[in-house]
């Protein structure tokens, strides 16, 4: 058996599964970033309505929990480095203490949220797999209600962070459903 950095490295980096994973969680990233673009302003409210959550549940539903954390919080790296991958193109760390930071920091937490319960078994049916993304999407809500009630006050926050985005959220929570056995077969045919 070879010993040699170069036998070690294509032995367990790249036959292994480490290269696949780590292309995947930046895939996914690049996947959020994506769909932070499409963004509508919202009157009234300092968030806009985007694609965003509905590209974090389908990542952690589609790689499971660590996968997809890990790819939610890549999404957050790129955009505090600086990368324009933030809604409407912004970046940089002042975005952590924005009125929209709850919603960046949920994100991690509801795509791994998502993961875990699609790793039980919850994305084998389309009701299955919507109740747990419904859960990853009321972590997404929290984050961004409780942000927005430090800065403003709870009522507030829930008539311009949460009650403007519900409808929109449910078709677009019943849109990744529908797309989630392509995804799943997508990500099975990488891994």
């Amino acid at each position: 058996m070879e010993t040699t950095i170069p036998h070690i490295i294509h032995e367990r980096l790249i036959r292994g599964r480490e290269v696949v994973n780590l292309l995947t969680i930046v895939g996914a990233s690049i996947v959020i970033a994506l769909a932070a673009q499409v963004a509508i302003p919202i009157p009234g409210s300092p968030v806009p309505l985007t694609l965003q959550p509905v590209a974090v549940l389908l990542v952690g539903v589609t790689l499971g929990a660590w996968r997809g954390a890990a790819a939610a919080s890549l999404y957050l790296l790129e955009g505090i480095s600086g990368l324009p991958v933030f809604a409407q193109g912004h970046a940089g760390p002042i975005w952590l203490i924005a009125p929209t930071a709850g919603y960046l920091y949920s994100y991690p937490f509801a795509a791994w949220l998502a993961g875990f319960v699609s790793q039980r078994g919850w994305g084998s049916s389309m009701v299955r797999s919507i109740c747990g993304m419904l859960a990853a999407l009321g972590v997404i809500y929290l984050g961004g209600w409780s942000w927005l009630a430090t800065l403003t006050s709870p009522r507030v926050a829930w008539v311009t962070g949460v009650a403007p985005f519900v409808l929109a959220d449910m078709i677009k929570v019943a849109i990744a459903a529908s797309l989630l056995p392509y995804a799943q077969r997508l990500v099975s045919r990488l891994s």
